[in-house]
């Protein structure tokens, strides 16, 4: 049996809260709101691979500190812009 999409969605969402660091924690859950939605199932298939590297890897990716592997790279591109979107958007200036 396969699992509903909404399932698989709620699922990843959780799996992007509480990660290995604080930086991933604060970064991946507000990706996983505003992507995984959207996103088609082979998409989530990709994120859900994602969700099982190494989080100082991940970080190193998101903020350009290491390039990440090619399967990951429009993904990654992708959350860096939805974190910099967020940070943006609580910027008091």
């Amino acid at each position: 049996m396969t699992e509903a999409r909404e399932i698989t969605i709620r699922r990843l969402t959780m799996r992007s809260m509480r990660r290995g660091i604080k930086e991933m924690d604060l970064i991946l859950p507000a990706f996983a709101r505003m992507a995984l939605p959207g996103m088609s199932d082979a998409d989530l298939t990709l994120y859900e691979t994602l969700l099982s590297e190494n989080d100082h890897d991940l970080y190193a990716w998101v903020t350009g500190m290491a390039a990440a592997p090619r399967k990951y790279g429009v993904l990654i591109e992708s959350i860096t812009q939805t974190a910099i979107g967020e940070v943006a958007g609580r910027s008091s200036f």
